[in-house]
């Protein structure tokens, strides 16, 4: 068989489908749905001129012909982890990786991350396109994606690799000027920063008992690094993630017991280019170090 011209996203289908035995478990075990599977299993059979599997009520198993493509998928699996470990191991991994990420993360979570990356493969450029939009990776302008969202494009891989914990903070200048306020009913008697008008903030106050619109805040804009700026600035109390606050000693965590939310972090990545060594480190180590957040 020759691979060299199949994409290599319907081979990894073909080979989650002949590991899971159904299109159903399969999709259950990947972040691709049972059409989606089912399409790129037909694109593959019909690419191939070959029936690659037996249906029946008891599920899916490989005809011969279907054998003879499960070996070739392991053996061009296990000659990519090969390289990849070698490459690794020399430190020698190199070329580009394009990250997109929110503007959030890109400004306060991945700097430290990223710098760790490039202390451990200097040879390996990284770049990072800071973005809110959703489909610059479907347009092929970056190769990973940070998402503070559960990807919905059904062709692309996607991890989940943090919850990040929300919590309420002001700056250290404010505190001593306004007090804390007692508990969320006070918050009417104090500044408080939120969005223009995205009503992210809005839909969280209510879950906690809090019905406010958004005249209610003293600062708006929806861009959340000019929010979480101006609850540095001591303009007034804001909302943002733990593991941001906590690499600024001049902020007050306010109500710090309190359980305000959490925001989930996805990587995803084209299945072509997560079997890339460049890729598949950076993925690797984002993964880490979102978990170690």
């Amino acid at each position: 068989m020759n691979s060299a011209d199949i994409p290599w996203h319907l081979l990894q289908s073909f080979a989650a489908i002949s590991a899971a035995g159904s299109l159903s478990a399969a999709a259950q075990t990947t972040n691709a749905s049972q059409p989606t599977l089912s399409r790129h299993l037909g694109q593959l059979e019909s690419h191939l001129g070959q029936r690659l599997f037996f249906r029946s009520g008891a599920g899916l198993t490989l005809t011969p012909e279907g054998a003879v493509v499960q070996a070739h998928v392991d053996a061009m699996a296990q000659a990519a982890a090969q390289v990849s470990i070698a490459q690794d191991a020399k430190g020698a991994v190199s070329g580009t990786v394009r990250i997109t990420a929110s503007q959030i993360a890109a400004t306060y979570l991945l700097p430290p991350m990223l710098a760790a990356l490039h202390a451990a493969h200097p040879a390996l450029s990284l770049e990072v396109l800071a973005s809110d939009q959703t489909d610059n990776l479907l347009r092929r302008e970056a190769d990973l994606a940070v998402r503070m969202y559960r990807p919905t494009q059904n062709d692309l891989i996607a991890k989940k690799v943090a919850e990040l914990p929300i919590g309420i903070y002001a700056a250290r200048s404010y505190v001593d000027v306004h007090g804390v306020p007692k508990g969320p009913e006070d918050l009417g008697n104090h500044k408080v920063i939120g969005y223009d008008r995205s009503t992210l903030i809005i839909d969280g106050m209510a879950r906690l008992g809090m019905k406010v619109d958004r005249s209610f805040f003293a600062f708006r804009s929806d861009d959340q690094v000019v929010c979480w700026r101006m609850v540095q600035a001591g303009m007034g109390i804001g909302f943002g993630q733990r593991a941001m606050a906590q690499a600024d000693p001049a902020l007050v965590p306010i109500w710090p017991e309190m359980e305000v939310g959490h925001i989930p972090v996805w990587l995803t990545a084209h299945p072509d280019l997560r079997m890339s060594p460049r890729v598949r480190i950076c993925f690797d180590h984002l993964a880490e170090s979102f978990a170690a957040l």
